[in-house]
């Protein structure tokens, strides 16, 4: 796993301790409505660029989709905009269900 890999277990653990990372999900509304985590804040990935300046840049960012992709690139977008404490939450929403919490819902 990448340096800018965080694992749904990881972040589990960080939570748990009452960490407060920001946690950004890039996905699409509709996917978010299916399965989120509590807390998050919905910026899809295509409004990345109008809407960066939401985003904590002092704070840990989790950022996460469905399985990884699109965060990866939002993660790589905001690391050139200045953005220095990223995370990709590895395998998505969908890891986070089958290894985190098993009561976000998966879908396809």
């Amino acid at each position: 796993m990448s340096d800018w890999n965080i694992s749904p277990l990881d972040l589990k653990t960080k939570l748990d301790r009452g960490e407060k990372p920001v946690l950004l999900d890039v996905r699409e509304p509709w996917e978010y409505q299916l399965a989120h985590i509590d807390g998050s804040l919905l910026i899809p990935l295509n409004e990345i660029a109008a809407r960066k300046e939401e985003i904590e840049s002092e704070t840990e960012v989790v950022i996460l989709c469905h399985h990884g992709i699109r965060s990866l690139a939002a993660l790589e977008y905001l690391r050139r905009q200045g953005f220095t404490n990223l995370k990709n939450l590895a395998g998505g929403i969908d890891a986070w269900s089958m290894r985190a919490d098993p009561r976000v819902p998966r879908y396809r």
